[in-house]
């Protein structure tokens, strides 16, 4: 019986949550993007936002799942991806938390979670977070990877505020790994504006992926964010993800030496 089947929350209409790019690759990276997709259960009725709203950064990360796509085929590695909205649940923050079903994302009213109650976060939890938090424990508990990136997309301009970052490297306890990327991005394409730990810090109350899974696996680890303008064209997402992949590649035979 697919998930879908399952989810009180999910018709038959409605897409499985998780899609695994190259699930049978032997390559000793995984890669993750969270904020993948823009799907929301007709049940939720769009969540009264309008498609504006969907296709802008409060909807997903832009052009991030592009560029996990083309990151994978280059270094033909497993890429799981989130195929529902962030609006709905937020699969890289604790389900439980307020800001996993956000009544208010950057200056937009979000009708369908105001005042969503414990038992709808949960169902939504259960029918969309869980399946994917499912599948990286599966992978990560039978892959055992060395390496694991999880690839996102940030607004140049947030709350009003200028973010001048090209991209930042998130870590918390393997800011080597997040300094080796940077490193290598810097030397591939001198001129651009790097960071760690911007325009973003890890903590266990706002992120999933890294305090849940890539930390207790001890794997070398970054959660990797491009701003959006980037990555709106091909030519952008191509550049991109040919820098990713070789800074992957470079850091994780660094580990090897």
């Amino acid at each position: 019986m697919s998930l879908t089947q399952e989810s009180p929350l999910l018709s038959a209409d409605d897409p499985d949550p998780v899609e695994i790019v190259n699930e049978n690759s032997d390559a000793s990276v995984l890669l993750l993007c969270e904020h993948a997709g823009q799907h929301i259960p007709r049940s939720l009725d769009r969540l009264g936002v309008t498609q504006a709203t969907i296709d802008s950064h409060r909807g997903w990360d832009i052009g991030a799942l592009a560029v996990a796509r083309e990151v994978a085929a280059q270094l033909g590695a497993p890429l799981i991806i989130q195929r529902y909205s962030r609006l709905v649940i937020d699969s890289n923050r604790p389900p439980d938390s307020p800001s996993a079903v956000p009544a208010l994302v950057d200056g937009t009213a979000i009708p369908g979670n105001a005042a969503i109650t414990t038992a709808a976060q949960r169902q939504r939890a259960r029918a969309i977070f869980e399946p994917l938090n499912q599948t990286i424990t599966r992978m990560m508990d039978s892959r055992k990877p060395r390496g694991c990136f999880s690839i996102h997309s940030f607004s140049p301009v947030l709350g009003g505020v200028s973010r001048p970052w090209h991209a930042g490297f998130l870590s918390r306890r393997d800011t080597e790994t997040a300094n080796a990327l940077m490193r290598s991005i810097a030397a591939q394409k001198p001129g651009l504006t790097l960071a760690v730990n911007e325009p973003y810090q890890v903590d266990d109350e706002t992120d999933w992926f890294i305090p849940r899974h890539a930390e207790p696996a001890g794997a070398a680890h970054s959660l990797i964010e491009i701003r959006n303008d980037l990555i709106t064209s091909s030519e952008g997402v191509t550049l991109w993800a040919g820098l990713l992949a070789q800074a992957i590649t470079s850091v994780m035979q660094e580990k090897d030496t």
